[in-house]
């Protein structure tokens, strides 16, 4: 499994997100406390918006704890919207174009998770993705072509329903082919503009997952502490797993559900699996 976090806000230094913290992402590439795997060091990956609608990617195949090059990109690089992500392979090849975050267009997606018994549906999901984009497919991974399912079932159009839909068809394919639980993720997924997250499992488990709680009630808690004093009332993080102690900043995710993020205001729901006919 893999660890990642989003975040959306007032412009803020990459390091301020992934290095600074207490349980940093760069401490969960080495220490992860709620993964399945404690190591996340098959890869790494950032995602950010700067002035273009289409965001910038820096990923690679060396541990985050150990790459030079990142620490110090996340020094100076300053953004208002970032995804950061761990890759811990579920089987996949350790190569840079199965390292998330993940791009199409606009787009970015990240997945915390797995399609179980990939190897078997493998054949099946990639028949269902857009023939248009089907060569933009770069890697070997489930959650890329998650990402592309998403993408033929109107990502654009409507994220919420196109995630389900997706998940729908995976969990369909794989019980076709004897898999009792065929899936287990939490995925983000932005335009630039809104950010979009969901946790589900078929068997009702899926990985951990936290949002923060609203930056107007930190202030009234922490009212001595900086950082909620410099941020803006619309800063939000969704968060594999929680980083620093104070408490109250960090609620868990809810099992089966789905959040968008604009603007600061967060909207949660229910997530259903939408199967075809």
């Amino acid at each position: 499994m893999c660890r990642w976090l989003a975040y959306s806000g007032s412009p803020v230094k990459i390091e301020e997100l992934i290095l600074k913290p207490d349980h940093s992402l760069i401490d969960q590439s080495l220490d992860s406390q709620l993964a399945e795997s404690t190591t996340n060091g098959d890869g790494f990956g950032l995602g950010w918006y700067g002035n273009d609608e289409v965001p910038a990617l820096f990923r690679s195949v060396e541990p985050a704890w150990n790459n030079r090059n990142l620490i110090d990109l996340a020094r100076h690089l300053e953004s208002r919207l970032v995804f950061a992500h761990i890759r811990a392979s579920t089987g996949t090849a350790i190569q840079q174009t199965n390292c998330h975050p993940f791009r199409h267009g606009r787009w970015l997606w990240m997945h915390n998770g797995l399609i179980s018994d990939f190897a078997l549906v493998k054949r099946d999901l990639a028949f269902a993705v857009d023939p248009s984009m089907y060569a933009e497919m770069e890697g070997s991974t489930d959650s890329e072509l998650f990402f592309y399912l998403a993408l033929t079932f109107g990502l654009d159009d409507n994220p919420v329903d196109a995630v389900e839909r997706a998940i729908g068809f995976i969990e369909k394919t794989g019980r076709a082919r004897g898999i009792a639980h065929p899936v287990n993720l939490t995925v983000a997924t932005t335009d630039g503009q809104v950010i979009w997250a969901f946790r589900y499992a078929s068997d009702g488990h899926a990985s951990s997952l936290y949002y923060s709680s609203a930056v107007e009630t930190l202030r009234t808690q922490f009212p001595g502490n900086p950082i909620f004093a410099e941020v803006s009332d619309e800063t939000r993080m969704i968060v594999s797993e929680p980083q620093g102690s104070l408490s109250g900043v960090w609620q868990e995710f809810p099992q089966a559900s789905s959040c968008c993020i604009r603007a600061g205001e967060s909207e949660m729901r229910p997530l259903s699996p939408v199967y075809p006919d």
